[in-house]
């Protein structure tokens, strides 16, 4: 199927490993101009390279970080046509166990960064009247699990950013939707110190998922044939949710 984006800009956060960089992969496969980012620059540099993407260095829970690296791209690829936001999970904690200094971060590492990149990009994409904006969350969203109060608790608020951009924008040409990604293997499962043989016995597919797979959903998303699907949280899961809303 021809996604009819080649050609198009990307700049996907957090692309220099896990799902950040399955997307990236899968939008490069498609014809896609890909720019990541990361804050280790040995790691990002690798990863850009394998996929021939263009590396940009910074720290997406900052604001003129986020502003720099926008404005990086913009001079390389020209406007950015898709913005995936995507950043990894906080840390494994209890209510209990938590403090203001770790909520203050979590927030600004996954729900400001989201609103920092797409201020940037939204107004462009208007005028142009074309624009595909994709979250990365997590099935926490959806189904809190024990022990990730603050994922829990900040992805979820994607969700209700998510929807209220897209009834801004779906007249526009613009599309912004949700993905939640299950168990999938990468380092942030690592480390997590789950056993992902066990784990997969729990997921209706009898296995954990893999990057591309998500990336091939996130491409679609991206894609021309996909214009009428906006404020929808798609989860990437294996069938691991219960829930039917």
């Amino acid at each position: 199927m021809d996604l009819g984006i080649k050609g198009k800009a990307a700049f996907v956060l957090g692309g220099s490993s896990g799902l950040g960089f399955g997307v990236a992969a899968a939008l490069r496969d498609n014809g896609v101009k890909v720019a990541l980012c990361g804050r280790n620059r040995k790691k990002l540099e690798k990863a850009a390279s394998g996929i021939n993407a263009f590396p940009v260095q910074g720290d997406v829970s900052k604001r003129e970080d986020i502003v720099r690296m926008i404005n990086e791209v913009q001079d390389k690829l020209g406007e950015i046509d898709i913005l995936v936001t995507n950043t990894g999970g906080p840390p494994k904690a209890d209510f209990k166990d938590t403090n203001e200094a770790m909520w203050s971060e979590a927030f600004g590492s996954i729900f400001l960064s989201a609103v920092n990149a797409v201020e940037q990009v939204l107004p462009s994409m208007k005028e142009r009247r074309w624009g595909r904006i994709i979250m990365l969350a997590s099935m926490t969203a959806k189904e809190p699990l024990e022990g990730l109060i603050l994922s829990n608790s900040i992805r979820a608020g994607l969700l209700g950013l998510s929807k209220s951009i897209s009834s801004e924008t779906a007249g526009k040409g613009v599309t912004v939707n949700v993905i939640l990604p299950g168990y999938i293997e990468t380092e942030r499962l690592r480390d997590l110190n789950l056993d992902l043989e066990a784990l997969g016995e729990k997921i209706p597919a009898g296995r954990v998922g893999r990057p591309e797979e998500l990336g091939s959903l996130a491409a679609f998303l991206a894609s021309k044939n996909a214009g009428y699907i906006t404020g929808q949280v798609i989860a990437v899961d294996g069938g691991f949710t219960r829930s039917i809303l």
